[in-house]
């Protein structure tokens, strides 16, 4: 467990997000945010811990089982930790917790209470309020919230108000949660450029008759190295397993004449980054892939140059579609005009993904796509990937030259005030940059033999 103290500047970012957040939901509401408890892997032995990514953003504490409570109106201070309190034994086995004293010194907690007292104090807590704000996904929490309740009630008759309305968390702390701030575009960059340290080392490794299991271990290497994790399980898929888009057995050979997707990320404090690159095993894409992947390419670049504040959401994903539509019917692999492709939908055999996702504290990050039914716009401080792909399938209507060829091609991207930032620019993308950067390392192995 740590229990470092946050830095000046991290501990000011959350106070001003909480801040933020009782703005949002008004002081009129009361708000209750658990921190993840400990998944249990086999027998006694627990899952890596990672802390609820809401719980996070608001306090900075990575310990699990921990709720807070926000209570503008109250004079003692509107922060409140419920936290297992320091246990020398158990200590001992498992490492120091911040316990009620490190709740208030280290992170800022104007009150601090222990987890066994929750039911006890909670009522009184959350009394003349007229709402209660938490996550109804929860449900642990909402069984515990309607037994709070239920003793408020039973009180009512002594004065004590009970609050009248729950509202799900979710809507109001995703959407601050959308729109990244300075710390941590900060903390994304560096994600990011972790991530695309990984990739150009696992890249540098690539041998024919090698396991991509072994590619995914230089990545998480590096990961590792940097004090991070995987955001995410690594995909490194050769030849047709790039066409499972979610492809994680990573236990294939690497043979001659293929190429290797690979799909990754580091966590780097608790941000994620998420890049994918397909990389030939020979170092020279043939004809057929190399005509695939620049469509691709070409698809990616368009839908980046789209992105800027005012536009929708579905923008860059629209103008990809019909990028990589005109192309299936150049290179034969669909049939009719691009109005009749784009109208029945039959690029969607090689192309069946959405061209992008919202990326920061959760690899699929939180905040909606759609308001009122529309696609919304996007605005600075907000970061997507963007990552179309083709995936032709092994199947007797392809021609052979196409067949289980896969190609994904993915980037993080910031929206600035006067456009975007390609965060994630440090990987090779072009065909004669990965030629050339596969053909410089196998020219190294060559020397170093």
């Amino acid at each position: 467990m740590s229990t470092n103290p946050l830095n000046p500047s991290d501990k000011s970012e959350y106070a001003k997000r909480r801040k933020r957040l009782i703005k949002a939901v008004g002081r009129k509401t009361a708000v209750l945010v658990p921190a993840a408890t400990e998944l249990i892997r086999n027998n006694d032995n627990p899952y890596p811990f990672r802390q609820a990514s809401d719980f996070l953003y608001l306090t900075g504490l990575v310990e699990p089982e921990a709720l807070l409570v926000l209570c503008p109106k109250r004079p003692e201070g509107e922060m409140i930790l419920f936290v297992a309190p320091q246990d020398p034994e158990r200590a001992r086995w498992d490492g120091p917790r911040a316990g009620l004293e490190g709740a208030r010194r280290i992170y800022g907690a104007d009150q601090a209470f222990a987890l066994n007292e929750m039911d006890e104090r909670l009522p009184e807590l959350l009394a003349g309020y007229e709402r209660v704000t938490l996550p109804f996904a929860d449900q642990e929490l909402m069984l515990h919230m309607l037994g709070w309740l239920d003793e408020l009630r039973q009180k009512a008759r002594s004065g004590v108000v009970p609050p009248q309305t729950l509202k799900d968390l979710a809507e109001p702390l995703h959407e601050l949660r959308l729109i990244k701030s300075a710390v941590e575009i900060t903390k994304m960059r560096r994600a990011a450029a972790i991530s695309a340290e990984a990739h150009r080392r696992a890249a540098s490794a690539i041998a024919e008759d090698m396991f991509e299991f072994e590619l995914a271990a230089q990545l998480q290497r590096v990961f590792y190295q940097h004090h991070g994790e995987p955001s995410f399980a690594p995909i490194v898929a050769s030849g047709s397993n790039a066409c499972v888009l979610h492809y994680r057995a990573n236990e294939s050979r690497l043979e001659a004449g293929q190429l290797v997707l690979i799909d990754a990320g580091a966590e780097i404090e608790q941000y994620a980054g998420d890049i994918t690159r397909v990389w030939p095993v020979d170092g020279v894409f043939s004809k057929p892939q190399r005509a695939v992947y620049e469509l691709v390419l070409a698809a990616q670049l368009a839908a980046i140059a789209e992105i800027r504040p005012g536009v929708a959401f579905d923008g860059p994903h629209e103008v990809a579609v019909r990028i990589i539509a005109q192309g299936l019917l150049d290179l034969g692999l669909v049939t009719g005009s691009l109005n009749e492709v784009l109208e029945s939908g039959s690029y969607k055999r090689f192309f069946m993904h959405r061209t992008g996702h919202w990326l920061g504290l959760d690899v699929h990050d939180v905040g909606r796509y759609k308001i009122d039914g529309a696609w919304r716009e996007l605005e600075p401080g907000m970061v997507l990937t963007v990552e179309p792909g083709i995936y032709i399938d092994v199947a007797e209507d392809i021609p052979k030259a196409y067949r289980g060829i896969g190609i994904r091609i993915e980037d993080d991207v910031l929206v600035t005030p006067k456009g975007h930032e390609v965060l994630t620019h440090d990987v090779p993308k072009t065909v004669a940059d990965i030629e050339a950067f596969m053909g410089a390392t196998k020219a190294r192995l060559r020397l170093d033999v």
